[in-house]
């Protein structure tokens, strides 16, 4: 998982990305049809609620699910065209628009079902993208911690409910996740107990343990990692008494191919970088800060 800086975008300002040929920036006319036919869809959804309605409400929602869907491809431009949880591009099966907190109904940690997040179904900021292998499991899964303000329509307050889902748009939430050679998403060391229990459930919910290939494709990742890792203090090494210029060319061909691997644009580069944190060296630290 790495942070999707999700703040003040919208698809007319985010650029054409040369590496997602088939998107292309909407005009700001598309983009206020869509929010127009949003604000339709809500008074309509407002209306079902009030007449207590709740079956008309989800058909509703049910009937436009084409309407999120036409922000997909939005959505992996600000990804890179990685899914938002796993950070890989096709081994967590195809991409769904995923709606963070549940549109009709959430579903919580005893199992029992609460009212969805229903006047948030065609609010673009509740939008993530996610493989299917993940959010087929997730589904309405949407507990918080005990004790916990909860948000409802009458009284809206999101921001103050302390949910067990960690959220790829809170860069706190996705600094929680770390990993270890073996492929294995953790807790950071440092998390308190509410902190583990929320990545632990996350991670079992989502299936990013579960999923073998995806653990695979990380051990790969740390392995490929690690070797360059080796091959740059080997370098470093050799050159530490000046006087060899093929061993200072080593260095920086090294820290190159780390920095591609930590990158943003890269697949699993939250992996490589804990790979690189693993090795508590300062210098490489920085190369990935």
């Amino acid at each position: 998982m790495r942070f999707i800086d999700f703040e003040g975008k919208t698809p007319v300002t985010t650029p054409a990305d040369p590496d997602m040929p088939a998107w292309s920036p909407w005009t700001a006319t598309q983009w206020q049809d869509w929010l127009t036919k949003s604000a339709e869809l809500q008074l309509r959804l407002e209306a079902f609620h009030s007449a207590g309605d709740i079956q008309g409400r989800n058909n509703l929602i049910d009937a436009n699910s084409a309407h999120w869907g036409k922000l997909k491809l939005w959505l992996q431009v600000l990804s890179k065209g990685k899914c938002w949880f796993s950070e890989v591009r096709e081994l967590y099966s195809h991409y769904d628009v995923e709606h963070f907190r549940p549109k009709k109904e959430a579903k919580n940690q005893d199992k029992t079902v609460r009212d969805g997040y229903w006047w948030l179904a065609f609010s673009y900021t509740n939008y993530r993208l996610c493989g299917n292998v993940g959010n087929r499991k997730k589904g309405g899964w949407f507990p918080l911690k005990e004790g916990s303000l909860v948000s409802t329509f009458q009284n809206q307050a999101e921001e103050s409910e302390d949910a067990f889902l960690l959220d790829p748009t809170d860069e706190d939430d996705v600094n929680l996740i770390a990993f270890d050679e073996e492929g294995k998403a953790i807790p950071i060391p440092s998390a308190s107990p509410w902190e583990q229990q929320r990545v632990l459930e996350t991670i079992e919910r989502l299936k990013l343990n579960e999923h073998e290939a995806l653990a695979e494709a990380r051990r790969k990742v740390w392995q490929k990692v690690s070797t360059e890792i080796d091959s740059y203090m080997c370098a470093k090494q050799r050159c530490a008494n000046g006087g060899n210029p093929a061993a200072r060319a080593a260095v920086k061909q090294h820290c190159r191919k780390i920095r591609e691997l930590t990158s943003f644009e890269t697949e699993l580069s939250s992996v490589a970088k804990w790979c690189v944190f693993f090795r508590q060296d300062a210098h490489l630290a920085r190369l990935v800060a």
